[in-house]
C-alpha cells in the first residue's frame, strides 16, 4: 500500500433514501421491458450493490434470449408505426420525457450517484444533461434536412433525403449510467427509429428507474409497445445476441477498446452500422503562457471528478519546464484538501471507484508506473477505517513521469494523473497524440499562436480540443466522440442525428424523354 504524505479529510452522513420510494423502486424488478410492459424475466438475478456502503440497492430477474427475441419482434413492429408519426409529433413525444425528467431530477440524481458512486451534483448534472439533450432532440424534429442538387441532365431534379433506420441498439456503460443512454435514444426517437437499451450490469437499477419513467409518456400517449425497450442481461447471454441479430442496423456501444474491438468484428460481419465510444487518454497542455489559476482548477476537476471514471478524465499533464514546479506545488495543495468520502455528502469531492475490481486495477496501475521509473508525488491509498468500509475508496494519485511510459499509453480508469514536462510546443503536442486513445485534449494558453497551431492540422489529434477549458464536461451541442482506439463514433449534438438514419439520393425525371448522365447514348 502507497502512503499518502496528506492524511485525506473524509467527511460523511446519513443518507436518506426515500429517493428510491420516490421513483416507485422494487426491490426485485424485470430485467425486459417492451416500454409499456414488463415482461415475467426468468434469467439469474442480478444484485445491485452501492459502492457507497455496499448496501443492497435493489435486484434484477435478468433476460434470456427468449426474452430479447420477443423484445425485438415487438421491437420491429412498432417501428412500422413509429416511422409514419411526422417527425414534429414525435418531438412532441420526446418533450414529455424531458419534462417527466425534470419532475424526477432530485430522485434519479441521487440514485446515480448512490449506484454509480459520483457526486451528487454530478449525478444532478447527468439527470440534466438527459433533460437537455430531449430539448435539442424536440427542435431538432423540424430540422431533419435534406439537400437538393443539379442534375446534368435536363427536366431533372436531384436531391437527398434521410429515412429512419429501424431497432437502435444502446449498449451503455456504468460510468454514466443514464445520460448516454439519452444522448442516442432521444435522437434516434425523433429520427424515427425505435430503441432497445442494455445497460451496464453494474448500474442496472438506474435504468429500470429510468425506464418505468419514460413508460408513463409512452402509456398517457398511447406510444404503441416496443418503441423504447429495455433489456438486461449478462454480455454472455444477451451481449452477443444483440451483436450478431440482424434486425438491429445500428449499435450504438459505450465501454473499453477491447470490448470495441468484439464488438466491431461481430456487427461488422452482418455489415451492421456501429457508433463506438471506447477508451479515453486525455492530456492537459499547460503553456508557459497559461493562466494558472483557471488552469489548475480545470486539471482537478478532470482529474478527480467522478473519481477518475469519465471517458474524458484527464490522466496526463503536459506542462512547460518553466510552469512546471509551480502547477506540481500548487497540485499537491488542491490535492491535499480533497475530501473523500459518500458523494450523497456534497462536502465530498471524491466518492468511490466502482468495485473492488476498480481498485486492484488503480493499485497494479501505480506500481506499474513505479516500476517504470514513475515518482509518486501524492496519494495512490486505499482507504480504511469509518465511512470506508465498502473498500471502494481510494486518494487520487499524482505520478511523475519522463513522456509516455508503457502504462501512461494504457487508460487506467481510476483518478492517476501523469505529470511531464516540455520545452516548446512540437514536442508537447507530439506528447500528447502519441498515445492509441484519441478522445479528449486541451491546451491552456493566452498566446492566439498556440491556440491555432493547437486546434490546426499539426495539432491534436482529437476528436475534442479545447482552449482554456478541461477535458470533461462536453456540452451536448456539440458531436462527442474519437479517434483512434477511441472508435471514431460521434453521439449528441451537431450532424449526429445522421448516423440514426438511412441517406438516401433521389433523382425525378419531369420530361418526356430519357437523357442518360455522363452523356450515353442508349437508343433501341
Amino acid at each position: 500500500m502507497i502512503e499518502a504524505p496528506v492524511k485525506p479529510k473524509a467527511k460523511s452522513k446519513t443518507v436518506n433514501h426515500n429517493f428510491l420510494k420516490a421513483l416507485k423502486l422494487k426491490q426485485l424488478s424485470s430485467g425486459a421491458s417492451t416500454g409499456v410492459d414488463w415482461l415475467k424475466t426468468s434469467g439469474e438475478v442480478l444484485h445491485s450493490y452501492s459502492p457507497v456502503d455496499s448496501q443492497l440497492i435493489g435486484s434484477v430477474k435478468q433476460a434470456t434470449k427468449a426474452d430479447l427475441d420477443k423484445i425485438l419482434t415487438t421491437a420491429e413492429s412498432a417501428f412500422k408505426q413509429w416511422r409514419l408519426i411526422p417527425a414534429p409529433k414525435r418531438g412532441e413525444i420526446v418533450r414529455q420525457m424531458g419534462n417527466e425528467l425534470r419532475n424526477y431530477k432530485e430522485p434519479l440524481g441521487q440514485l446515480v450517484s448512490y449506484e454509480m458512486g459520483k457526486s451528487l451534483q454530478e449525478g444532478l448534472g447527468e439527470v440534466q444533461e438527459m433533460i437537455d439533450i430531449c430539448d435539442f432532440a424536440v427542435g431538432l424534429s423540424r430540422q431533419l434536412y435534406g439537400l437538393t442538387m443539379h442534375s446534368e441532365r435536363p427536366n431533372h431534379r436531384m436531391y437527398e433525403q434521410y429515412h429512419p433506420l429501424g431497432v437502435v441498439g444502446v449498449v451503455s456503460a456504468f460510468n454514466f449510467p443514464v445520460a448516454v443512454w439519452s444522448w442516442n435514444a432521444m435522437l434516434a426517437l425523433v429520427c424515427g427509429d425505435v430503441v432497445l437499451w442494455k445497460p451496464s450490469s453494474k448500474t442496472p437499477i438506474c435504468a429500470v428507474a429510468v425506464h418505468q419513467l419514460m413508460e408513463k409518456v409512452l402509456r398517457d400517449n398511447k406510444i404503441p409497445e416496443g418503441v423504447l425497450s429495455l433489456i438486461i442481461g449478462s454480455g454472455k447471454e444477451i451481449g452477443d445476441e444483440i451483436l450478431k441479430d440482424a434486425r438491429l442496423p445500428l449499435l450504438s456501444v459505450t465501454g473499453s477498446t477491447r470490448v470495441g474491438r468484439h464488438v466491431a468484428k461481430i456487427v461488422g460481419e452482418r455489415f451492421g452500422k456501429t457508433i463506438l465510444e471506447l477508451g479515453g487518454n486525455n492530456a492537459i497542455i499547460i503553456s508557459e503562457n497559461a493562466n494558472l489559476d483557471i488552469a489548475i482548477r480545470a486539471v482537478a476537476f478532470g482529474a478527480v471528478g467522478t473519481a477518475g471514471q469519465r471517458c474524458t478524465s484527464t490522466r496526463r499533464l503536459i506542462i512547460h519546464e518553466k510552469n512546471y514546479n509551480k502547477v506540481k506545488e500548487r497540485l499537491l495543495k488542491v490535492y491535499s484538501q480533497l475530501t473523500i468520502g459518500d458523494p450523497l455528502d456534497s462536502n465530498n469531492h471524491v466518492g468511490p471507484l466502482i468495485d473492488k475490481d476498480a481498485v486492484r486495477q488503480f493499485t497494479e496501475a501505480i506500481q506499474i508506473a513505479q516500476a517504470q521509473g514513475g515518482k509518486i508525488l501524492f496519494g495512490g491509498q486505499v482507504m480504511k477505517g469509518k465511512g470506508y468500509e465498502s473498500g471502494c475508496y481510494v486518494q487520487p494519485c499524482m505520478i511523475e513521469v519522463k513522456g509516455n511510459l508503457h502504462i501512461v499509453k494504457e487508460e487506467t480508469f481510476a483518478p492517476i494523473l501523469y505529470l511531464m514536462k516540455y520545452k516548446n510546443l512540437d514536442d508537447a503536442i507530439h506528447l500528447q497524440n502519441d498515445v492509441p486513445q484519441g478522445l479528449s485534449s486541451a491546451i491552456f494558453t493566452e498566446n492566439i499562436l498556440e491556440a491555432e497551431k493547437y486546434l490546426s492540422t499539426a495539432g491534436s489529434d482529437c476528436g475534442i480540443a479545447n482552449v482554456n477549458i478541461g477535458t470533461s464536461g462536453a456540452e451536448i451541442g456539440g458531436a462527442f466522440g474519437g479517434e483512434k482506439e477511441t472508435g471514431g463514433g460521434r453521439e449528441s449534438g451537431s450532424d449526429s442525428w445522421k448516423l440514426y438514419m438511412r441517406r438516401q439520393t433521389n433523382t425525378i425525371n419531369y420530361g418526356s424523354t430519357l437523357p442518360l448522365a455522363q452523356g450515353i447514348k442508349f437508343d433501341v
